[in-house]
C-alpha cells in the first residue's frame, strides 16, 4: 500500500502525518508513508488544498485533517 500525505509542513500537514500513521500503525498494514512537499508534485494530483491524503494514487481528503476511523477506513478495504 502507498500513501502519501501532501503539503508544505504545515502544522496540519503534520498533524495528518501523525493520523495517518497511527492508523497504519493500529491497523497493522504493510504501508509506504510518504511525504511529499513539492508544490508542482502535489500540484500533479490535482489537489489545491492541503493537507491531502493519497491512498494508492487515489486522493482521499483535501483540505482538513482526516480523522484515524477515516484513515482506517481506506487502508482496511
Amino acid at each position: 500500500m502507498d500513501i502519501k500525505i501532501l503539503g508544505p509542513g504545515c502544522p496540519k500537514c503534520q498533524r495528518t502525518e501523525k493520523v495517518v500513521k497511527d492508523a497504519v500503525a493500529e491497523a497493522g498494514v504493510a504501508a509506504d508513508v510518504e511525504k511529499v512537499t513539492d508544490v508542482m508534485k502535489i500540484a500533479g494530483y490535482g489537489v489545491l488544498g492541503t493537507p491531502a491524503v493519497v491512498v494508492d494514487g487515489e486522493v482521499k481528503s483535501v483540505g482538513k485533517i482526516p480523522s484515524k476511523a477515516d484513515v482506517l477506513a481506506w487502508i482496511n478495504k
